[in-house]
């Protein structure tokens, strides 16, 4: 009797790689009795520290409520402005508006899909407080013209870095210099800690402030002393995630080398298929800053008889999983309440549109990467108008 055909495994857009030693490590942290903030989190924290040259960083149980705390730390709050990127996770501004202030978006490159830095002066007026980056997919804003605008015109900058771990600018990790920078360690990111994040900022200073926003605004002193001068949250990340992410940290040089050579794959596949004939735009090949922490494609919206959606949809029924990052944030129901509409930045609204993210994570081979690639020349081709 014949043997029937193996269906072919799914393959998500997004996968972490976490080791037995890791989950092995999980499991004594579970029967040590203590799994909320401890020692694996400081251990963490020094770790990344380390990592950036030994700037104070401070871990949380999130990547957005960072950006928040860099906001408060910053005195930001009600009549202030911050500009931004109207291409990114909501959060990005979301955070802005969770302290008072007001969110300035400002167009992006079509290139590189991030901020367009030659607009962002136009867009500072005598409220503005600060700049909101963001490295879309792991690609890093251009870090000195970015530093030479918020020196000129005395602004604070909180990179929002989720994407940008193990991203390098000229040579020098991304988190290493700067203002505040904030990372995300969420599932889907080349470093995982399940959930968290961490704020990197410039002195012990900021770096106590932090603690107390983490932690419900507490400043404990002795066996029973215990003060609360400000009102913070209820943000810290805890021993067991700490122990998932002392697990990654080690590999990260490894994840990010086969980031790379996967993208460098999906380029040349591309390539062999003539894909650029089909008006399918790719991200830059910069393989000496990106992380590449996605493999993000802009679909030739005028040319296609199909939505984004179908194509998705095609794509799934083949076995590959695709995502969408991001709509445009200024078209969401909470931003047209706040006076945003279509139109006001056009770059960011036709990538919201057709900005597909395709598979990429350590563990996939060329053969996977060959996959997405005919699945999707295949749609695009029979699918032209």
């Amino acid at each position: 009797m014949a043997t029937p055909p193996t269906k072919t495994e799914f393959l998500p857009f997004t996968r972490p790689s976490i080791d037995e030693e890791t989950i092995a490590g999980v499991a004594e942290v579970l029967r040590s009795g203590w799994i909320t903030s401890g020692p694996q989190v400081k251990a963490f924290e020094a770790r990344v520290s380390e990592y950036l040259g030994g700037r104070p960083v401070r871990a949380f149980n999130s990547g957005t409520c960072t950006m928040e705390i860099a906001l408060r730390i910053a005195g930001i709050g009600p009549g202030h402005e911050v500009i931004t990127t109207p291409l990114s996770w909501v959060a990005t501004s979301n955070v802005i508006l969770e302290v008072g202030a007001r969110p300035v978006f400002v167009d992006i490159d079509p290139v590189t899909r991030n901020i367009d830095l030659d607009r962002i002066e136009a867009a500072i007026t005598p409220a503005t407080r600060a700049i909101i980056p963001v490295d879309l997919a792991g690609l890093p804003v251009d870090r000195d013209r970015l530093y030479a605008i918020a020196r000129r015109h005395h602004l604070r900058v909180i990179e929002d870095a989720a994407q940008a771990f193990g991203s390098n600018w000229q040579t020098r990790p991304i988190g290493s210099f700067g203002d505040f920078v904030s990372f995300s360690f969420h599932p889907n990111k080349n470093v995982t800690t399940i959930e968290g994040g961490c704020l990197v900022l410039n002195d012990e200073r900021e770096a106590r402030l932090a603690e107390q926003y983490r932690l419900q605004g507490v400043v404990r002193s002795g066996y029973d002393g215990m003060e609360v001068e400000l009102a913070g949250g209820k943000f810290n990340l805890t021993d067991v995630a700490a122990r998932v992410g002392l697990g990654q940290l080690p590999r990260l040089e490894a994840f990010t080398a086969r980031r790379r050579e996967l993208a460098r794959i999906y380029f040349a596949r591309f390539e062999a298929c003539r894909i650029r004939e089909l008006g399918l735009q790719l991200p830059v090949a910069d393989f000496a800053n990106s992380n590449w922490h996605m493999f993000q494609v802009v679909l030739p919206e005028a040319r296609l008889a199909i939505k984004r959606s179908e194509i998705m949809a095609q794509m799934h029924a083949a076995g590959i999983g695709t995502g969408v990052h991001y709509p445009a944030i200024h078209l969401f129901a909470l931003y047209r309440r706040l006076g945003w509409k279509e139109g006001d930045f056009p770059h960011a609204e036709y990538a919201g549109r057709n900005i597909l993210t395709l598979p990429l994570f350590p563990a996939m081979t060329s053969a996977d990467v060959s996959r997405v690639v005919d699945a999707l020349a295949a749609i695009l081709r029979q699918n032209q108008r």
